[in-house]
């Protein structure tokens, strides 16, 4: 099999390497170059184009480098500013996986083999009909199919998962068995490709700062100042600046410019049950229908942020909108569910949460601004 295998300079990638040359598949090695949005070097690139060359070296494989810089920033970085400063959580790896890995990259070079292998955490399992769908790891903490839930079809049967059998701590031990030379390289962490990128950094630099007054939903008094609501997101807790804690974020108003708060850890205002989800999509197909066209609505398990937590909820058609693709959805979670954020996606599971049947966006209620 011909194979293009993406590297990071990752453990991950670098077990997922090793894993297919055990099957007998000498992968092509791609690592796809992001650079910064400033003129000043990216350091932690260089490393990872370095690990990557060793990887390779030691393998015997091809290896090359991919830019697809301007495509990252004029899509996934652009849709990411254009959501906040519609006072939105946007979330970029989501985005970055569907038009950059899987569709900038597979359009360019991917399409030339057979499959292309990642390092993601997640699975492929085909149906009696030959369908294949995404499914969920063996890993549960560090499962990846909320990253994944936008991509099509054809991009999903296009890829390998070779570390979806496998719980991280065994990706560790092959990796040090293997004398890997990133056997311990620290996982990364941030925004796709940006895993340094300081966020509010990024944002202060593409939308500035605007004082605004950060408020007590309950009472309506200020209580301090903020720098821009674009800095904030629902369910934020941590860099507010206020004593007496803990506060939420559970409002933003974009036309005045003030980000509203409640007190407490079990304050009932950071939590919901509802979420409306506008621009549905299925990956393989909508296995439910009509089902969900009914009052009952289908059962489903679901995240609305990443977290190895599946939760239990009902899906319901919202009325008036296409049923299946780009269609709306009601989705009545059993628990309370923290920190609902406008913009962000809820990821959509069959109810015994090894499909990951796809995603919508989750939508503001009311057409004002006021979250």
């Amino acid at each position: 099999m011909n194979v293009a295998a993406l590297i990071s300079g990752g453990v991950d990638s670098a077990v997922t390497v090793h894993l297919l040359k055990e099957r007998g598949i000498d992968p092509h090695l791609f690592y796809i170059r992001i650079g910064l949005d400033t003129d000043e070097g990216d350091c932690s690139a260089e490393e990872d184009i370095e690990m990557c060359s060793l990887i390779a070296h030691r393998y015997g494989l091809p290896f090359d480098v991919v830019s697809l810089h301007e495509e990252y920033w004029e899509n996934v970085m652009e849709y990411a500013l254009r959501t906040v400063r519609q006072g939105l959580t946007p979330n970029p790896d989501i985005m970055c996986n569907k038009i950059i890995k899987f569709g900038y990259f597979e359009d360019r070079w991917g399409h030339e083999f057979d499959r292309t292998a990642t390092g993601h955490y997640a699975s492929i399992a085909t149906d009696a009909e030959g369908r294949e769908w995404l499914a969920t790891a063996v890993d549960p903490v560090k499962d990846q199919t909320d990253f994944l839930s936008r991509i099509s079809y054809g991009q999903l049967s296009h890829l390998m998962f070779p570390l979806g059998d496998l719980p991280k701590s065994r990706v560790r031990e092959l990796a040090l068995e293997a004398k890997l030379p990133n056997a311990l390289r620290k996982d990364s962490q941030g925004i796709c490709f940006l895993g340094k990128i300081n966020y509010n950094d990024f944002i202060r630099r593409h939308l500035g700062e605007r004082a605004g007054k950060i408020v007590e939903l309950e009472t309506g008094k200020v209580l301090g100042e903020h720098r821009g609501f674009w800095f904030h997101t629902i369910g934020q807790r941590k860099g507010l600046g206020l004593s007496g804690g803990p506060w939420f974020v559970v409002g933003k108003d974009t036309d005045t410019n003030t980000i509203y708060v409640s007190n407490g850890y079990d304050t009932e205002k950071q939590y919901g049950h509802l979420m409306r989800l506008g621009e549905m999509h299925f990956i393989t197909l909508d296995p439910w229908g009509a089902k969900a066209d009914s009052a009952e609505g289908v059962r489903v398990r679901f995240k609305n942020r990443h977290t190895p937590d599946f939760l239990h909820g009902t899906l319901r058609h919202v009325a008036g909108t296409p049923l299946g693709e780009g269609g709306e959805y009601m989705l009545e979670s059993d628990e309370k569910v923290q920190g609902i954020a406008p913009g962000q996606f809820a990821s959509i599971y069959d109810e015994e949460a090894r499909l990951c049947i796809g995603s919508g966006i989750i939508m503001r209620f009311s057409e004002d601004k006021k979250i």
